[in-house]
């Protein structure tokens, strides 16, 4: 392939054979991307707090949130497949996801441990409304497959939402 070739193919626009119409397709990549935004917004928060956990519960948090962090970056890639699949494109960058995260992050020196497990429960209750959101956009253009996903990601974040609440109940 010569140069002049190699240079078309790289600007022809992806095209991802689907059978979704034009606006679903749209409408869903949009809606995954935004997701993906804020997946990596909660992965980086609840890693933040891996790392910067402290006090006499450090060992059960400090595992916690490392489990729960390596269930949020497994979502990652699923959810730009998706985007994919259904025919758009997805993130390119970290200001991309800057752009389009709706769970904000915490640039804090410090945080105590139980706002730490607080805010992550409420931005896991956030991510949850959110996927049940998009669950209804993907349903409603009969996007079966996203939307099958999609009830696993809500099921993992109630487990997270609940493990959370229950880290943060005061001991009786």
């Amino acid at each position: 392939m010569d140069r002049k070739v190699a240079q078309q193919h790289r600007s022809l626009p992806l095209a991802t054979p689907t059978d979704l119409g034009e606006n679903a397709t749209r409408d869903i990549a949009a809606a995954l991307t935004a997701l993906l935004a804020d997946v990596f917004a909660l992965y980086l928060k609840t890693k933040n707090f891996h790392w910067h956990v402290s006090g006499p519960h450090f060992r059960d948090f400090h595992l916690m949130l490392d489990e729960q962090g390596a269930e949020i970056l497994a979502m990652t890639d699923d959810i730009a497949e998706r985007a994919r699949k259904v025919g758009g494109t997805t993130l390119r960058s970290v200001g991309h996801i800057a752009r389009l995260q709706r769970i904000f992050d915490n640039d804090a020196d410090f945080v105590t441990p139980q706002d730490m497990l607080s805010e992550l429960r409420d931005d896991n209750k956030q991510l949850v409304a959110i996927l049940r959101q998009l669950h209804e956009l993907t349903s409603t253009q009969n996007d079966h497959a996203t939307t099958s996903v999609i009830e696993n990601w809500i099921d993992e974040a109630e487990r997270r939402v609940w493990f959370l609440f229950e880290s943060t109940r005061a001991e009786i």
